[in-house]
């Protein structure tokens, strides 16, 4: 109990780089496990899937055409830049680390980016980070979120020589997700030895209120444009519960929050892919367009599985 499967190999490695798996702000869901690893002495990196090279230009060393290192002086969208603002707000605590924007691109192109920062950075176990749970869906849920950089992201990770984790922060979050075909996928995984372990985050951890704190500066600089799902994991630490809205991004929608949004859940990469329905039409993939032609293509082949009532109502 005092050591989960997932916290055991990490504190046998040397050097970990933490990725945000599906864009936006899922690198904020490595935060509290950075601080950890920080605290613990491991040395720890950060990186992310970037929509912010949809909004314009970013500054900062550039690895390759695909990769960029963003540090507290780099320069991008003004409204729309998570990774600049984290990088400044880390500099502000004196923890100044990089964070290494990856375009999203084919995944071949993916592998290659991995591959440079492995290359770069020599670390020894790669932590895929995800808001929500929309990368462990089979396929054949009633609805299944939006997939497509996490499979890739997936898809990659599976390509790099190096041990590989699957964290995912948030359950409950996603407003387009069927989270009781969420939960059964679950217990799939755990059935297929997938899952690692996991563990309830408290707001009184030290990782957590930096988590927290990191988080409401990066909203303040870009109020408008704030991560819907890190809203919610904020509301569930406040103990908010139920339909309530802390952005007004969310206004017009129902919302669930609740304690399961705290459960930091941990899982063997390659058990996740081979447990999605169309992972290996996904090798095929030179583009992310195919990616969402293959996915549309199965939901429209697939019926939906049959999820027996729950007690939860």
């Amino acid at each position: 109990m005092l050591e989960p499967p997932f916290i055991k190999q990490l504190k046998g490695c040397k050097n970990v780089l933490l990725v945000g798996a599906g864009g936006g702000f899922d690198i904020f869901m490595g935060l509290p496990l950075f601080f950890a690893l920080l605290d613990a002495g491991i040395n720890v990196h950060l990186a992310n899937l970037s929509f912010s090279f949809r909004h314009g230009e970013i500054t900062g060393k550039r690895l390759s055409d695909n990769v960029v290192e963003v540090t507290a002086g780099s320069k991008g969208n003004e409204y729309y830049f998570p990774e600049g603002y984290l990088a400044q707000w880390l500099s502000r605590k004196r923890l100044d680390r990089p964070i290494y924007c990856i375009r999203p691109t084919s995944v071949p192109e993916l592998v290659q980016s991995y591959n440079l920062l492995q290359q770069h950075l020599q670390f020894d176990m790669m932590v895929l980070v995800d808001g929500g749970v929309d990368s462990l869906m089979r396929g054949d849920e009633s609805s299944i979120g939006t997939p497509v950089e996490d499979v890739m992201s997936l898809a990659a990770a599976l390509q790099i020589d190096v041990a590989s984790q699957l964290i995912c922060l948030g359950l409950g979050a996603e407003t387009d997700l069927c989270h009781l075909y969420a939960l059964e996928t679950v217990a799939h995984l755990i059935k297929s030895k997938a899952f690692l372990g996991g563990l309830m985050l408290s707001p009184d951890m030290p990782e957590v209120q930096k988590f927290t704190e990191a988080t409401e500066y990066v909203f303040l600089e870009m109020r408008g444009y704030e991560s819907v799902i890190c809203s919610s994991i904020l509301s569930a630490f406040e103990g908010y519960f139920g339909d309530y809205h802390r952005t007004r991004r969310t206004i017009g929608t129902e919302l669930w929050i609740s304690p399961l949004m705290l459960l930091y859940m941990a899982f063997d990469i390659s058990k996740v892919a081979s447990n999605i329905l169309y992972f290996d039409e996904l090798a095929a993939c030179a583009t992310i367009d195919q990616v969402h032609v293959v996915i549309r293509e199965f939901r429209t082949k697939t019926k939906v599985r049959n999820t027996p009532s729950f007690p939860l109502r």
